[in-house]
């Protein structure tokens, strides 16, 4: 979901919460079963009211329009991912208690950053920042992987990650890098408090100058011969320890979360 370009979403979930959201469509491709089905029914109307086109079609046209993906009887085209811009992150995020905000440095797979996204908006964080360049952008495959939370997830595109960094120093963030080795256990560092983490890339991890500007390097202790894990999975170890810990000081002080 390039910005300019239409873009096709599949899938119950992901139509689901795109609807449910009030996000943009130009058109619905469903199957009847699930077109009149008590969840659908009142949405794919109100949208239709509202200029979007409705077609019923048949399994086989999903599958062609889906190149037999999983669309479970509905794809949607969607207008261009609006990005936020970081001031708007920043404005949001800042209202929580303990805000968290992710950083992705360099993800180039689309399956990864859908996960990072859909594990991010589950356990708390308040949204994401991504670079411009060299790394991949908010695509209907990114969409379809976080199976609705992008619908409640703001997406931030940068053109300096560094420079982002230091804004969100300014603002009062303390920022933690992720690394294979040469971190910090993650379970031996106080992960309270306006906080933003970066999740290296598939290959290289962290570029080195983004080492260079974050203030605390976590790693997870492994036990197994296994020397590194997929980046979506160690965001998801990262993202549940803060959880916890977070968890674990609101349950003692009678603060929450949410």
């Amino acid at each position: 979901m390039t910005n300019g370009e239409d873009d096709l979403i599949y899938g119950r979930h992901t139509v689901l919460a795109a609807l449910s959201s009030g996000r943009k469509l130009h058109r619905i491709w469903v199957v009847p079963q699930v077109r009149y089905s008590a969840d659908f029914l009142p949405l794919i109307t109100a949208a239709k009211q509202e200029g979007v086109v409705v077609d019923e079609v048949d399994y086989k046209r999903l599958n062609q329009l889906t190149k037999n993906g999983r669309h479970q009887g509905i794809a949607a085209q969607v207008a261009s991912y609006n990005y936020v811009p970081l001031e708007s992150l920043l404005e949001e995020a800042s209202r929580q208690p303990d805000p968290l905000i992710l950083i992705a440095d360099g993800i180039n797979d689309p399956h990864n950053l859908g996960a990072i996204i859909r594990s991010g908006e589950a356990l708390g964080a308040k949204g994401l920042i991504i670079p411009q360049r060299r790394a991949v952008g908010v695509t209907s495959t990114v969409a379809k992987v976080a199976a609705g939370a992008l619908e409640h997830f703001p997406v931030c595109r940068v053109v300096n990650l560094n420079r982002t960094i230091e804004i969100l120093k300014e603002a009062g963030f303390w920022i933690y890098g992720t690394a294979v080795t040469g971190g910090k256990p993650i379970h031996t560092v106080d992960l309270r408090g306006a906080m933003a983490l970066v999740i290296g890339s598939e290959g290289e991890g962290i570029s080195l100058l983004v080492q260079k500007n974050c203030d605390v390097l976590l790693s997870i202790p492994l036990a197994g011969k296994t020397s590194s894990l997929n980046a979506s999975v160690a965001a998801g170890i990262f993202l549940y320890e803060i959880y916890r810990q977070r968890t674990a000081r609101h349950k003692i002080t009678g603060e929450y979360l949410h």
